[in-house]
């Protein structure tokens, strides 16, 4: 099979970590699944004094693909790309860029894998040196901005140069073979939709936790947060996931009204409700794999004394006739005890139980749907079975759906699809510009709360499930982290 279109995929920041690590794998591993057109070509820019066979030679060093340089399609990977040394602020140096795309065909991306504070620039200068932009894509990393007002101020800028339907702003969480597998359940069964309600959900927990620490981004991760960093962005979009009503089809724009409706239907977050229903915390020394680690006041890049945190808990909730009255308990941190992404929907108990519970078994560790996103992608049913043997004992029981063992078909990895979501032209799985902003608002008033806070976040020990505050939120509801059952 041809696929279509023919493209070329030009990418800023081609010898950053980010190409190196995810986009450049991600597109080898297109290539060698066969998903990209023959004719497609990969142009790396980049500050970087160096010719393409210097670039190649890096790449085959630094390319995060395991095998991959004795993989027979290698080869004809490396033969797709290119290198153009490029200054981002400087437009004359852009004329190399004109010149190579005049002699290109079919679709062209262009992949902005740099600092935010670049995006402006880019833009204007790929209009500036008169390159054809009327059928171009253009794909935004985050973090768009620090607030709602800088978000904007790059938006605008982005938007001079692209039409709305022209920017695909990523979140390769909505590339997870198992967040869209939540759409299928939702959307292509009969069983969980009329369950999926206040009726019958007692709460969703949505869970990104992560064992490293900022790992030499320190000045950045400083700037930045948890909550800007992976709150506004990554756990709100899995929440619109969860919470969305159904679109009346998967085209772009219906899938996402609908998110954002979700975004504009939660409950404004209000000074009380940064003491109350959030909790912020920062690591301190412990051990991860029973390797000491530091703290994050002593990692390299953190100004002394700072105030910035590595983990967030928080209640969130709908105000919408779905979801009225269940809460929606959110967390990430650095530092934790694994590596781990869930969203674990747990149902309301029977009405009346005429069979006793297990001794030691709580109440909401059976009818649970949990969701994990990484590292493996599954979806499991908890639920309650009967003890093999005499009487009527029971047992908990996992209904796995094993859906990647349901299809003898390879399952791409997020920035995969995603890529190939941008060449294709579907914008049904990046996130719209209002989306964005609805985000942005919902979270600014926490960022104004902790910002005139007096108070510092509460520390935890590396190698812990963040700070005890994070556990009181959930008993003050009568439910627990999934940890903690």
């Amino acid at each position: 099979m041809q696929p279509d279109p023919a493209f070329t995929f030009v990418l800023f920041g081609g010898t950053g970590d980010l190409s190196m690590r995810k986009i450049l794998p991600a597109l080898f591993a297109a290539h060698r699944s066969g998903k990209l057109h023959a004719e497609g070509k990969i142009l790396c820019l980049a500050q970087q004094a160096m010719d393409r066979v210097a670039f190649l030679e890096s790449v085959r060093a630094r390319i995060a693909v395991r095998d991959a340089p004795a993989d027979p399609a290698w080869d004809g990977f490396l033969a797709r790309i290119d290198y153009l040394q490029i200054d981002a602020f400087d437009v004359a140096t852009y004329q190399s860029l004109a010149a190579h795309l005049e002699q290109a065909s079919g679709v062209r991306v262009f992949y902005l894998a740099t600092a935010p504070a670049l995006f402006e620039p880019i833009c204007a200068h790929l209009f500036a040196c008169g390159i054809d932009l009327a059928q171009a894509r253009v794909v935004l990393e985050k973090p768009l901005g620090t607030d709602l007002a800088s978000s904007r101020k790059i938006n605008d800028a982005v938007a001079r140069v692209f039409a709305e339907n022209q920017i695909y702003r990523i979140d390769h969480y909505l590339g997870k073979e198992s967040v869209q597998n939540l759409m299928a359940l939702r959307f292509a069964n009969s069983l969980f939709e009329p369950l999926w309600r206040r009726e019958s959900i007692a709460h969703v927990q949505l869970t990104i936790a992560e064992e490293l620490g900022v790992e030499g981004r320190g000045a950045f991760y400083d700037a930045t947060g948890a909550l800007r960093d992976m709150v506004q962005n990554h756990l709100l979009q899995l929440l619109c996931m969860v919470a969305m009503e159904p679109p009346t089809s998967f085209d772009a724009d219906a899938v996402r009204d609908e998110k954002l409706r979700v975004l504009r239907a939660l409950k404004p977050l209000s000074p009380f409700d940064a003491e109350q229903k959030a909790v912020r915390g920062q690591y301190g020394s412990g051990a991860i794999r029973s390797s000491a680690v530091a703290g994050f006041l002593e990692e390299p890049g953190i100004a002394p004394g700072s105030r910035t945190e590595t983990f967030v808990a928080l209640q969130a909730e709908i105000n919408n006739w779905r979801w009225a009255g269940v809460p929606f308990f959110l967390r990430t941190g650095k530092r934790l005890p694994q590596r781990t992404a869930e969203i674990v929907i747990t149902f309301r108990p029977v009405p009346h139980a005429i069979l006793p519970m297990p001794p030691g078994l709580a109440s909401d560790v059976a009818n649970r749907l949990v969701i994990k996103l990484q590292p493996e992608e599954s979806i499991q049913l908890h639920c309650l079975g009967k003890q093999p043997g005499d009487g009527m004992h029971l047992q908990p029981v996992v209904l796995d759906l094993a859906l990647d063992k349901a299809s003898t078909r390879p399952r791409a990895e997020a920035y995969e699809r995603l890529l190939l979501d941008a060449i294709r032209g579907n914008l049904a799985l990046f996130v719209r510009r209002d989306e964005q902003e609805a985000a942005w608002k919902w979270v600014e008033p926490l960022l104004t709360a902790w910002d005139n806070s007096s108070l510092p976040p509460k520390s935890y020990a590396a190698g812990t499930w963040g700070p005890a505050s994070s556990s009181a939120l959930l008993y003050r509801a009568g439910f627990a982290w999934p940890e903690e059952r």
